[in-house]
């Protein structure tokens, strides 16, 4: 083959390796950590809030409770019309001075990560104090406080319609409630049962760099349903939470597939073997 007609076909073959390794490097960069820890928590503010009546089930500040490690950092977001405030301390006894937002404003958020000692902050909204909510900061590993250690890992898969989030127990018929914000909005919130050790959840949207999913998981309690006075292990408790970006999926790994194809046909056609 003349050598006029060859380069470009090898220009071709070496553009094809540089868009596989880009794929591999892009799919190795959004794998999300298989274990969740509790390096950060979100937590909204619904509609609504500014009128009594969320203290009675705990959703004035969803959810109610979250864990953090030392230092950790913990988000809320004002998803209600009203402006709130996030202080800590108890509406009887006010602000302790551990953090606040003074009032924000609906549609901005308010974080802390300044909370390095291990124990309870329990906070509220000086404007409406029957609104309440607590942070407990926990290191990594010890114990959430219930009968028996539940562990759950926590991954996600971008697909057709959105993004599936996968999570795995370590224990049978594990009582728990998830939910998925992005960019502040609660895009996802069941309350549900797993008899087994594997569970998946649909969220109507997609996950990015940019818009990650905030996933926080709360155990309910660890039994049958209908049986909730013989459950066990953590109660009301956050036990997992996860920054998610997900992994590429099926769509991207179709588009792998066709990238080597590619690499491999223009490569035995012309012959040509690249030199990197």
């Amino acid at each position: 083959m003349p050598l006029e007609e060859s380069r470009p076909m090898k220009t071709i073959a070496i553009s094809s390796i540089f868009v596989l390794f880009a794929l591999v490097v892009g799919i190795t960069a959004t794998a999300p950590t298989a274990f969740a820890d509790h390096a950060t928590a979100s937590v909204s503010i619904p509609a609504g809030t500014s009128v009594p009546g969320c203290e009675e089930t705990k959703e004035c500040y969803v959810p109610y409770t979250v864990t953090i490690d030392p230092g950790g950092e913990v988000t809320w977001s004002n998803d209600d019309s009203a402006a709130h405030t996030v202080t800590s301390g108890t509406a009887k006894d006010g602000p302790d001075g551990n953090f606040d937002s003074s009032l924000f404003m609906a549609g901005t958020t308010f974080s802390v990560d300044t909370l390095d000692e291990e124990g309870t902050y329990p906070y509220f909204c000086m404007v409406h104090p029957w609104m309440t909510g607590e942070v407990i900061v926990e290191a990594a590993g010890e114990d959430q406080g219930g009968d028996e250690e539940l562990t759950v890992m926590v991954d996600s898969a971008l697909v057709e319609d959105g993004t599936q989030i996968n999570l795995e127990f370590n224990q049978l018929h594990v009582n728990y409630k998830i939910t998925a914000t992005q960019n502040g909005e609660v895009v996802l919130q069941e309350t549900t049962h797993a008899m087994e050790m594997t569970a998946s959840h649909m969220v109507d949207v997609k996950a990015s760099e940019e818009s990650p999913l905030e996933i926080e998981i709360v155990s309910l309690g660890v039994g049958p349903p209908g049986a909730e006075q013989d459950w066990t292990g953590p109660v009301n408790e956050v036990v997992a939470t996860q920054h998610v970006v997900p992994e590429f999926g099926t769509i991207a790994m179709m588009i792998l597939g066709i990238s080597i194809v590619s690499i491999i046909a223009v490569t035995a056609k012309t012959r040509v073997i690249p030199r990197l």
